[in-house]
């Protein structure tokens, strides 16, 4: 006698995983095929959108330890004859039956190949999947009615593609360094609903920044990242430029000379002229921070000159032989 495979739904084959695959290699397949024949991605393709339903149909059994066990178990069976039409006789499987309290027959009851057109038809009253064609056994079937071995009289299990869980996107909100809003790199982030993710983020982020990621909301839909940079306590973003400051000593602006400046890239050492002013700005090339294009603002170096609040006895008296010889006068236009 002939199988009739055509409706057979190998959940490991159509995911790409072997059979002892784990539950994250499961996932990582998903991810990836899911990603491939996404609708946002296939619009118009109705071969992709049903590649889509399969993925998903088979990542949802197989990432269930409870309905794998049972599709492991029964699809053993799709190799037996009788899925071709009308029974022989002894094809039977299994051949224990049982009831529970309330007279209902359970799974352990003889039950006979060719009552089901096809294997997809008997693992959809096994764990409750299958395709359009194979939705419900025929009027006929010895098991349409109160005799069904695989179900509770009282339980009607069937299929309907509209019944797939509903895609949907969701918003988080992340709050990050401002270095680690330069550098991007790998983050991880808590949803509401329980789950921890490890994200790669990318590098040059800013406040009110959205960043999408596929698949990471529920049943498939996308997770939306809404970005908050913290304010930092020495460097403020003007556009794409960072504007900082630096403060030096009452000498080091009389005589110039080079001082330590702090960028997002670490401290460097620039110039600063004779007798510079409080205020004044100087700027550091490409030492800013990164816009759309990849290509980084300036570093913008505003000096603040600033006194001691304690100074030691020798300081004290130098300052005092200063004061008696220096020459600049800088209240000499008021009077």
């Amino acid at each position: 006698m002939s199988l009739n495979l055509q409706n057979f739904r190998d959940y490991y084959e159509i995911l790409g995983v072997a059979k002892e695959a784990s539950n994250e290699e499961i996932r990582k397949a998903y991810r990836k095929l899911a990603l491939q024949y996404h609708p946002d991605r296939n619009q118009g393709n109705e071969q992709a959108s049903e590649k889509f339903k399969d993925i998903n149909e088979a990542k949802e059994v197989l990432l269930d330890e409870a309905r794998r066990a049972q599709y492991d178990e029964y699809s053993r069976y799709w190799k037996q004859k009788g899925f071709a039409g009308k029974a022989s006789k002894g094809s039977a499987w299994g051949n224990n039956s049982k009831s529970d309290r309330n007279g209902n027959t359970n799974s352990n009851t003889t039950v006979d190949p060719g009552q089901y057109s096809s294997f997809d038809q008997f693992i959809n009253e096994v764990i409750g999947v299958g395709t359009e064609n194979s939705r419900s056994k025929p009027n006929n079937s010895p098991n349409s009615a109160n005799n069904d071995p695989f179900r509770n009289t009282r339980t009607k299990v069937s299929y309907n593609a509209n019944s797939r869980p509903q895609r949907r996107d969701i918003e988080a909100r992340l709050t990050i360094p401002l270095e680690k809003a330069y550098q991007g790199g790998l983050e991880r982030i808590r949803l509401e609903d329980g789950r921890s993710l490890e994200v790669n983020m990318p590098p040059g982020m800013v406040t009110g920044q959205t960043i999408r990621l596929r698949d990471q909301g529920i049943n498939g839909g996308d997770l939306y990242l809404k970005i908050t940079v913290e304010v930092h306590s020495n460097f403020k973003l003007e556009g794409s430029n960072i504007a900082c400051q630096v403060p030096v000593t009452p000498s080091e602006a009389v005589l110039g000379g080079q001082i330590e400046a702090p960028t997002l890239d670490g401290p460097v050492k620039m110039s600063i002229p004779p007798g510079v002013r409080s205020g004044q700005r100087f700027r550091l090339a490409n030492k800013g921070y990164p816009n759309e294009a990849g290509k980084r603002g300036d570093q913008l170096v505003e000096i603040q000159i600033v006194t001691p609040k304690s100074i030691t006895q020798e300081e004290r008296e130098l300052y005092e032989k200063l004061r008696q010889i220096e020459s600049f006068k800088p209240r000499a236009n008021l009077l």
